[in-house]
């Protein structure tokens, strides 16, 4: 375990105040903040090093590409990929799952990419518990190819039902895709499991691991999956860049999805031939100071140790439902205890709407999110509007979640 005390000390904005109040920040679920390293590696790059990468053979050139390639080799290390080509780097999660469905049905007249092709006899498989970005690009997917769109649903408890998975995942599926941790329930899903069904038909498996990267280890050649994605920005490391990572076979045969600068290998007015993995897929001028301000982020978080992570975050949310429970007409959306549920918790107020909950809260100086988290099956699911969520990471303290059980007491006194 980590001093909390002393991590809290490296985020600048923890020491502001909101209202005339300290700042007690319950929204790492929808941006983490970011410790100093992070900000410094990527105003250094811009003030000491700054050129375009891959292009120039001048000095800045040669520093600002190895700090960009530096930072996929930071990023394979942090996930355990067996080879650097396969750390693609993206804007978002969002941009990385697109990439996938573009890629996809691109593949309809790429020269031997026949196992991406998906037609009408086929079908994709995701889970009622999705972000949208996970989401919409499989059921655009499913429109452009006339594919079958499939979900596994959730149970009362927010987690999957199990006993869909024979009748949903079957010969026919050719793609099954899921979130590692639901960002609206907090559950962790059981991820080998679920890659070994997808494997199992021939299916290929792609994992959202935008809320999973930054509170878990993460190892995707024991996970046995074939893609899995995340977002910089909830690592602690700066917005405007994502990461895909693909098993390299897979990668080297997908066609590419957007065409430009740097993904090619010739080009003539006759046609052209593409680059290998990475750089097929990275078409364009890419995030260059964000690169290595991500490298930062992860060397962070591996010096503190992702299992002391874990164990942090794991405490901090069983303290928070244990006190949530205390509160009144609280009821918890998603898992009511902390076996395989994550760093986050949504919950309703009984007579009062999320959003009137957090925007009482943030007079009291406490940022917590409020809406359908971009999950609105979930919503749904559970005949709810809305949610409010408090989501935490490595700097919350125990405080913190006293500060927002006694915000909740107020905002029901206020309203009667």
């Amino acid at each position: 375990m980590f001093d909390v005390e002393v991590i809290r000390k490296d985020f600048p904005i923890l020491s502001r105040e909101v209202h005339g109040v300290p700042l007690v920040y319950l929204d790492s679920a929808n941006s983490a903040q970011k410790p100093q390293v992070v900000i410094d590696a990527e105003s250094d790059l811009y003030a000491h090093h700054y050129s375009n990468v891959a292009r120039a053979v001048h000095t800045l050139g040669s520093e600002a590409t190895t700090a960009y390639e530096g930072a996929r080799d930071t990023v394979a290390r942090f996930i355990n990929a067996p080879r650097r080509e396969e750390v693609i780097f993206t804007k978002n999660i969002t941009e990385a799952l697109n990439l996938l469905a573009y890629s996809f049905s691109n593949a309809t007249t790429f020269p031997g990419a026949d196992q991406f092709r998906l037609g009408p006899n086929d079908n994709i498989v995701v889970t009622e518990m999705e972000h949208h970005s996970n989401i919409v690009p499989w059921q655009l997917l499913a429109q452009r190819t006339g594919a079958e769109f499939r979900f596994i649903p959730i149970d009362d408890e927010g987690r999957l039902d199990e006993s869909a998975l024979d009748t949903l995942i079957d010969t026919n599926t050719k793609l099954v895709s899921f979130v590692y941790q639901s960002n609206a329930l907090g559950t962790i899903n059981p991820v080998a499991e679920l890659a070994a069904r997808a494997r199992a038909v021939g299916a290929l498996s792609i994992v959202d691991a935008a809320q999973a990267a930054p509170h878990l280890p993460l190892d995707v050649q024991a996970l046995g999956v074939d893609f899995l994605a995340f977002t910089g920005h909830k690592v602690y490391g700066p917005t405007g860049i994502g990461v895909l990572w693909g098993r390299y076979d897979l990668l080297a045969a997908l066609p590419p999805f957007l065409g430009g600068g740097e993904m090619i290998e010739t080009v003539s007015m006759q046609g052209s031939t593409y680059a290998e993995p990475p750089h097929r897929f990275e078409a364009g001028t890419p995030m260059i100071a964000q690169a290595p301000a991500l490298a930062a982020a992860i060397d962070y978080l591996t010096a503190l140790g992702m299992d002391n992570v874990r164990a942090h975050e794991g405490a901090i949310t069983g303290y928070a439902l244990e006190r949530l429970a205390t509160v009144p007409g609280l009821r918890i959306i998603g898992p009511s205890t902390n076996h395989d549920r994550g760093a986050a918790i949504s919950f309703t107020l009984e007579g009062i709407h999320p959003h009137d909950v957090a925007q009482l809260l943030d007079e009291r100086g406490i940022a917590v999110r409020a809406g359908h988290h971009c999950a609105r099956p979930v919503c749904l699911r559970y005949g709810i509007p809305a949610t409010t969520r408090a989501s935490f990471g490595i700097y919350t303290t125990n405080a913190e979640i006293d500060a927002l059980v006694e915000g909740l007491s107020a905002v029901q006194a206020m309203f009667g």
